[in-house]
């Protein structure tokens, strides 16, 4: 069975099933279509299954000509029939992992596929788990449920896990020159799957294990999501300080060793940095451990649009407004700057504070349409000259490299900058209150 997979990836013959065609899976499905495989992308939403045969996409990271001359070219069809798994070579989940009310990790989605590869899996085929989840989960969850066939891994079929690495937005680092770890079941697994993904990744680094590949990427997650929790805990000291987080971090990182920059912000957006720490923390937490790091920082960031909240009421009062009944237009829906992803965005939760303090609140995203917001839908305002002078604040959540900021800044009476956008404005610098 191996042979025989390994001479069709080697050959490109190997089918290509890619399950979920979202941020994660679509770009996968169109990179290994770009490398010459054919690919079948399975999702359960007809409408994301009819956008992609009609060769169109709504991913920020794959543009619509790809996917149109994929599927002109007949190496990339959507379905939502599962039953295509019975022609696919090598499957990869990339399918939603997101966190239940209570912080738990919600596995259900993979669960789900997992079910429908089982009813399918047949000898030579290759599953690799995408997903960020929990250390175990390949290897305790998925291998007993695929073993119910009785298929043998490592003999009939393979498997493994390897994280998606994905940063929306990114111009420089995309699939292609992104490197992957990935970590199977048995050593023919771990080699399979690298030889897989070394058709179209540069690098691909070998792991022990499955539990040792889903680790590094809850530790690359862990890492920012604890360093960027440090930083925002140093604004919140610096405001108390009456110094500019902004100008310190600046020069701290003129350290030429020993000192990594980032940043303080709103709060933690995307799917990936404000949840994923919390699967390693639940399991930690299984095996009688507390995640002392993890747990902090995640209590520091998830309050920061609160703390925004009560800035921008603060700087308002000090100009003898009151937030209730105020016009905040906010720049910025999208979690960072430059996509049109609004999951887990800090700046809906602060447009949803100001709401609930009686602040009339309309806001600007050239990426982000309209939003979910309280029970209603808001829409994007056009950005104009009228629009700023009226507001009686204007907060800057996502710094788009769109935004004119010398013309924001121009127009507006007061600026609540939480992204330092307007560091390389001279002009109008009173009118600016920094987070």
């Amino acid at each position: 069975m191996f042979k025989q997979l390994e001479q069709k990836i080697k050959k490109k013959s190997a089918i290509v099933g890619v399950i979920g065609l979202g941020y994660v899976g679509l770009p996968l499905a169109t990179g290994f279509g770009d490398e010459g495989f054919k690919v079948i992308g399975i999702d359960i939403s007809k409408k994301k299954v009819d956008l992609v045969n009609s060769g169109k996409s709504d991913i920020d990271d794959v543009s619509g000509k790809q996917v149109f001359d994929l599927v002109k070219n007949k190496k990339l069809k959507a379905t939502t029939n599962f039953a295509s798994l019975k022609q696919i070579d090598c499957v990869c989940l990339c399918v939603p992992t997101p966190l239940s009310k209570s912080k738990d990790p919600d596995v259900s989605f993979i669960l789900n596929a997992i079910e429908q590869v089982k009813k399918y899996l047949h000898p030579g085929q290759l599953v690799v788990l995408e997903s960020t989840t929990y250390p175990g989960t390949t290897d305790e969850l998925i291998l007993p449920i695929l073993e119910t066939t009785g298929l043998k891994v490592g003999k009939d079929f393979f498997l493994a896990f390897s994280p998606e690495r994905v940063d929306p937005g990114n111009p420089r680092y995309k699939i292609k020159n992104t490197p992957r770890v990935v970590g199977g079941i048995t050593p023919l697994c771990t080699e399979i799957a690298k030889l897989f993904y070394e058709q179209i990744i540069v690098e691909v680094i070998p792991m022990s294990s499955t539990k040792s590949a889903e680790m590094v990427k809850l530790l690359e997650n862990t890492f920012r999501g604890v360093n960027i929790g440090l930083v925002n805990e140093v604004a919140l000291m610096c405001d108390r300080l009456k110094i500019d987080v902004w100008e310190i971090i600046d020069a701290a990182s003129s350290k030429p060793f020993g000192f990594m920059k980032f940043y303080p912000g709103p709060g933690l957006g995307g799917h990936c940095i404000p949840i994923d720490p919390h699967y390693l923390s639940w399991k930690l937490k299984s095996l009688n451990y507390y995640a002392r790091f993890i747990e902090l920082a995640g209590d520091i960031n998830s309050h920061m649009p609160e703390y925004v909240t009560e800035r921008i009421a603060r700087v308002l009062n000090e100009r003898k407004k009151s937030l209730k009944s105020a016009e905040i237009l906010v720049l910025g829906a999208a979690y960072k700057k430059d996509v049109s992803d609004v999951r887990e965005s800090p700046a809906l939760d602060v447009m949803r504070l100001l709401e609930q303090r009686e602040a009339k609140v309309s806001y600007n995203d050239p990426y982000v349409l309209e939003v979910s917001m309280n029970g209603y839908t808001l829409k994007s305002r056009r950005l104009t000259s009228k629009l700023l002078k009226k507001a009686d604040c204007v907060v800057i959540l996502t710094d788009h490299k769109s935004y004119d900021y010398f013309w924001i800044v121009k127009n507006s009476k007061l600026i609540f900058d939480a992204r330092n956008a307007t560091k390389d404005v001279k002009v109008g610098r009173k009118k600016i209150v920094k987070l």
